[in-house]
């Protein structure tokens, strides 16, 4: 049997462009949208909402697509939350998120509006970090238990303590501090760190309970002083201040996380692209040292481990949280 050459060649180029159709269709799975969308759950100017953009700006080199960052602010992230679970789930928005909305907003709200384990899907862990607590820079206190003595004498033992978000683990802080130091300690919720940081510059609210990366720029310019840290060991950005299990409160050493997920059926290959831009991105020394900077512990985390890291979590929580009494609202 014998085949013209004019035959054969197209028998070829039929080949060829059906192989490329068959790649073509390979990478389709993870392809790249035209501009990603990063949303937060907080307002601008706070600790989150400034990781999330040192973020996003590398991982739009990873990734060759525009990353824009989405503020959506309210109900501790509920509200971003919920917005995740209605996405299209096809790799144009992800979340970026600490532990209160994913893992304890479920836990004190009767109906948050979304399910973790079912809505949404761990792309990448990227950090973990520890709350603080801080006071403002009115207040005549200069550690945990000069502020203590201060709430007793100034006070009468009464005292308000800012927290970014109702129903979150630095309210359930206060609650404990008040306890154990025999003090009425009011939680003061606001929508997001940044607002309450704006009260405590402004010696409108005497303390506040938030994440080191919240405080640190403004501990170390001297405008508010962080007194104690949570966690079981102290915070390389500010090795002089002790943690609470210095202090005598225990129980607080298990360190919260920052994560990135996707809505629930995100295909895995895009997945799997984005948590490996997230490896990168962290892997760059700038953005390594501004995170550390920030007062975050820098470390990647695949989806698997996210997912783990999360749920160790819950646990731990879950038994603070039903110590506590607290009722879901």
């Amino acid at each position: 049997m014998t085949f013209s050459r004019r035959g054969l060649m197209s028998r070829l180029t039929r080949t060829v462009l059906a192989l490329a159709a068959v790649g073509t269709l390979g990478v389709a799975g993870a392809q790249t949208p035209k501009t990603i969308k990063l949303m937060v759950g907080f307002p601008p100017g706070g600790g989150t909402d400034a990781i999330a953009r040192i973020l996003a700006e590398r991982l739009k080199d990873e990734l060759g697509t525009p990353v824009i960052v989405e503020n959506k602010p309210g109900a501790g992230g509920q509200i971003a939350a919920q917005a995740l679970k209605a996405a299209p789930a096809d790799g144009s928005t992800y979340f970026l998120s600490h532990d209160h909305t994913i893992t304890i907003l479920p836990m004190v709200t009767k109906n948050a509006g979304f399910t973790p384990a079912t809505d949404f899907m761990p792309v990448a862990g990227f950090a973990t970090f520890v709350n603080a607590f801080a006071v403002s820079g009115g207040t005549p206190a200069k550690s945990f238990n000069e502020y203590v003595s201060w709430v007793r004498n100034q006070g009468g033992g009464k005292g308000s303590v800012g927290v970014p978000a109702p129903a979150s683990t630095p309210e359930f802080l206060v609650k404990v501090i008040g306890e154990k130091y025999k003090l009425d300690l009011v939680a003061a919720p606001y929508r997001g760190s940044a607002p309450m940081m704006a009260d405590m510059l402004g010696n409108q609210i005497a303390a506040g309970v938030a994440s080191v990366p919240d405080f640190i720029e403004n501990h170390k310019a001297g405008k508010l002083r962080v007194v104690g840290v949570l966690g079981d060991k102290r915070q390389a950005a500010m090795p002089d201040v002790p943690t609470f299990a210095e202090l005598g409160l225990a129980g607080f050493e298990d360190v919260p996380y920052y994560g990135i997920f996707a809505p629930a059926g995100t295909p895995k290959a895009t997945v799997d692209q984005f948590s490996a831009a997230v490896a990168k991105a962290i892997a760059v020394p700038e953005v390594r040292d501004r995170l550390t900077a920030m007062g975050l512990t820098v470390g990647y985390m695949n989806p698997q481990q996210l997912a783990a890291r999360e749920n160790a979590y819950a646990q731990v929580w879950a038994r603070i949280i039903k110590n506590s009494g607290f009722q879901p609202q």
